[in-house]
């Protein structure tokens, strides 16, 4: 990464995030929540002084996070294959267990590894599927109950730009994050009487530590540079932030809709 595009995140990573106080002592469950965007995600809803649960396969990952996040944090890792959906039921039910009937669903699992359309087989094409669509589905039905029993809720389920631009190399990812918006749609019809609010928030390209290590070279930093309306890049704290504002009361007419992150590019 160039030197330009390092000064322009240290300078964004440095920002102060709002503050929300109605998201103290809210239940949060963070799916992924281990690293990437997920983390920024925890990491967030921590610093806003609400409990958080989140559930990851990667258990080194979720342990360092924790350990970053220091004794004052009140957040909760719980070690689950999510595309176990006996798992993801079991990992949600534990969440509850330990603080309680989840307010706050953040839909952040996802696998974008790169497949070939002629190539791929039924079984993998099931794989891919669940991870990248099976588990926000299940993950919504496993805190609905609990969400209506407190009278509403906030769920919040991450998409992808990438089938926007028609970034070609993952068709079944691009086909379960665009199908993301039809979940987000059906859902906030049906229980929004019970004042369950459900919105899409799609990232643009963010400067994880994977996409750093995999992709992003100099070819893709020109490509940010000529797509990209705003300067600079986008942070996995860009994203938490707009799920902090898509979670609060400040929100609380706003459901059934897509915010895209990314920038300017689509």
């Amino acid at each position: 990464m160039g030197e330009h595009s390092q000064q322009l995140m240290s300078g964004a990573a440095a920002l102060e995030p709002a503050r929300y106080p109605s998201l103290r002592c809210k239940r949060v469950f963070v799916t992924g929540g281990g690293s990437g965007i997920g983390a920024d995600i925890v990491r967030a809803f921590a610093q806003q002084g609400a409990y958080v649960a989140f559930a990851d396969r990667d258990a080194a990952a979720s342990q360092a996070l924790l350990a970053g996040m220091g004794d004052d944090s009140q957040a909760l890792f719980i070690e689950a294959d999510l595309a176990d959906m006996e798992a993801l039921r079991g990992a949600v039910q534990a969440a509850a267990e330990r603080i309680g009937d989840i307010d706050i669903l953040v839909n952040n699992t996802a696998n974008d590894a790169r497949h070939s359309f002629l190539d791929i087989s039924s079984e993998r094409f099931d794989e891919l599927m669940a991870i990248n669509m099976k588990t926000a589905f299940f993950a919504a039905q496993a805190v609905m109950p609990g969400m209506l029993r407190r009278g509403g809720g906030a769920i919040i389920n991450l998409g992808s730009t990438g089938w926007k631009n028609k970034v070609a190399g993952y068709p079944v990812y691009a086909a379960c994050k665009s199908a993301v918006n039809g979940l987000t749609r059906s859902l906030a019809r049906e229980y929004g009487k019970h004042n369950v609010r459900v919105n899409t928030l799609t990232p643009g390209w963010v400067m994880t530590p994977k996409q750093l290590a995999q992709w992003v070279d100099a070819e893709g930093e020109a490509e940010m540079d000529r797509s990209q309306c705003l300067p600079g890049r986008i942070l996995g704290s860009d994203i938490a932030n707009m799920a902090l504002f898509l979670a609060s009361a400040e929100s609380r007419m706003v459901t059934a809709q897509e915010f895209v992150v990314d920038a300017g590019w689509t």
